[in-house]
């Protein structure tokens, strides 16, 4: 995610700063796990949607690369309940160098049997979430040109909103894990934030693809306050969080 700059005029209007109202957006489904990237071997999810998992699911159902979603806030819609799944996964982490040799050698193959290994996922049982979000375009795309025309928020908010209306979507929107499918609807009056206040320390705020590969992790001081996340604009500082060196899972190796 790029950073965008909140200008004079946007940091004197209402609503926070911004222009329009947000756009909000609700989810909903039997399971979910946004998992904490701290973990390694054993999937272990948060207490609720993270802000980038939130990003994820307003992306799958309308996006365009002049423009990017800000989430301010997730409220939750029903109470925090713990399912304990035992699934089978594989070890390795397959990579393009791997596909790329095993091209070259015909009698190469992976057995997804013997790599098999049998692990945890502590994940959230019949979630329900609303989004409130914000459509920021790139001055790029604002200036137009190379035959395009000069693009506008109002634009994608019509789009998403009417996507929302529809239940179009570009993908199947999910909840952290693909099989843990989310289904999602307009706003609905009749589901209320549960009265649910706690210090939930710090969390995942966005997650960055620097140009030369990898992952970067921008986290944030998260706090529920009755049922209602308040993300910020700008993450922590860069480095304020250690992360724990070595590969995404404990015994991961390449294939």
């Amino acid at each position: 995610m790029t950073g965008t700059t909140v200008g004079p005029r946007r940091q004197a209007r209402g609503n926070g700063g911004w222009a329009f109202p947000d756009l909000v957006v609700e989810a909903w489904g039997d399971l979910a796990c946004f998992t904490r990237p701290e973990l390694k071997s054993e999937r272990v999810s948060y207490q609720l949607m993270t802000p980038s998992a939130a990003n994820g699911l307003l992306q799958a159902i309308f996006w365009k690369p002049q423009f990017q979603y800000v989430v301010r806030r997730i409220e939750v819609l029903r109470p925090v309940r713990w399912q304990l799944i035992r699934r089978n996964e594989v070890r390795s982490v397959t990579t393009l160098t791997g596909v790329k040799d095993m091209k070259k050698h015909p009698a190469a193959h992976y057995d997804a049997a013997e790599d098999r290994d049998q692990r945890s996922t502590m994940a959230l049982a019949d979630v329900r979430y609303r989004i409130h979000a914000q459509v920021v375009v790139s001055e790029e795309a604002k200036a137009g040109g190379n035959g395009f025309p000069p693009a506008s928020e109002e634009k994608y908010r019509e789009q998403l909103r009417r996507r929302v209306q529809r239940g179009a979507c570009f993908s199947q929107p999910f909840f952290g894990c693909r099989e843990f499918t989310a289904a999602f609807g307009p706003a609905d009056a009749a589901h209320a934030a549960v009265p649910w206040t706690d210090e939930l320390g710090v969390m995942l705020h966005s997650i960055e693809y620097p140009p030369g590969g990898g992952e970067r992790y921008r986290w944030f001081r998260a706090r529920v306050e009755d049922g209602v996340l308040t993300v910020p604009r700008e993450p922590l500082p860069e480095g304020a969080v250690a992360m724990p060196p070595g590969p995404w899972r404990a015994d991961s190796q390449e294939a």
